[in-house]
């Protein structure tokens, strides 16, 4: 099977060796946005692949991939965030993720348009989530970042996953 342009990288590894003052963040595209997650709750990063479908689940959960004998549950983060629906491309990625919530460990997958970058940052840079009204999905938003002139989103994994 050809990745395309995606190839599966291993990030964790390379973040241990980052100073204890920064805090990096993966960076990847929907919608023309870019948004944000730590790097820290990265585990890979694995092209696009069709996944087992499970029947009665939302339309946002694409199914389920075998990851080293785990089951891990997909979502597509398009149709968690109602942004409109896209079809798969050779750049298209499957973001594995690992996050604590209400107490157990929970590994997921998200798939987004495409990687874009990682940025350390000083944790000072990290503004908060600004007040949108009734703007569906803030609940999602846990800062913004200001990179190369161009504000990016950062999410909160734990609400994001909690589904």
């Amino acid at each position: 099977m050809s990745l395309g342009n995606a190839p599966n990288l291993d990030l964790i590894d390379n973040v241990e060796d980052a100073d204890a003052e920064l805090v990096q963040y993966l960076t990847f595209m929907m919608a023309e946005e870019e948004y944000g997650i730590e790097i820290l709750s990265v585990q890979e990063i694995r092209g696009w692949e069709p996944m087992t479908q499970i029947p009665n689940t939302p339309e946002y959960v694409k199914g389920v991939i075998n990851l080293r004998g785990t089951v891990v549950p997909v979502i597509d983060l398009r149709l968690r965030f109602q942004l409109p629906k896209i079809d798969y491309s050779d750049i298209t990625v499957v973001v594995i993720v690992k996050v604590r919530i209400a107490g157990s460990e929970k590994i997921m997958g998200i798939v987004v348009d495409a990687v874009s970058d990682v940025y350390s940052l000083e944790q000072q840079a990290v503004s908060g989530a600004p007040h949108i009204g009734d703007v569906e999905n803030k609940e999602f938003i846990e800062g913004l970042i200001n990179v190369n002139d161009k504000m990016v989103v950062l999410l909160d994994l734990k609400k994001v996953l909690d589904i």
